[in-house]
């Protein structure tokens, strides 16, 4: 190998070393969605609907956590559907309420929504 080309394959090493490194650690706790769908639906069979509203930071972050998989959650808008979440007393939010009653005001986040519905999320999630 001649000397006038070590400089250029050590910078490129350590480009392609970094672009690695940055994917590994960029990926890590990210799960499929598929594996989300599976923990959303489980919530959806046990009766347990978030309800919410857009403007709510705290409803965001728990859309947000589901990802694509929120489409699975049950969901109701409390702006648009007053009544409905007025007959469920719904008083902040978000409010999730399952389909044996119990209810959690508040943001629950993935972990604690596993513990209270008994349905498992992905071992690979990350909880922040």
């Amino acid at each position: 190998m001649k000397m006038k080309n070590l400089p250029a394959i050590s910078i490129l090493s350590v480009i392609a070393l970094g672009a690695v490194l940055i994917i590994l650690f960029q990926s890590k706790g990210e799960i499929s969605g598929k594996e989300l769908d599976y923990f959303a639906k489980c919530l959806a069979d046990k009766g347990a609907v978030m309800y919410g509203a857009d403007w709510c930071p705290h409803c965001q972050n728990e859309k947000k956590a589901f990802g694509d998989s929120f489409r699975f959650i049950s969901y109701v808008e409390c702006p648009n559907e007053p009544n409905l979440c007025l007959q469920k007393q719904v008083q902040g939010y978000p409010t999730w309420i399952f389909g044996d009653g119990n209810r959690f005001e508040g943001e629950q986040g993935l972990e604690r929504l596993s513990k209270l519905s008994g349905c498992s999320l992905p071992a690979e999630v990350e909880i922040p």
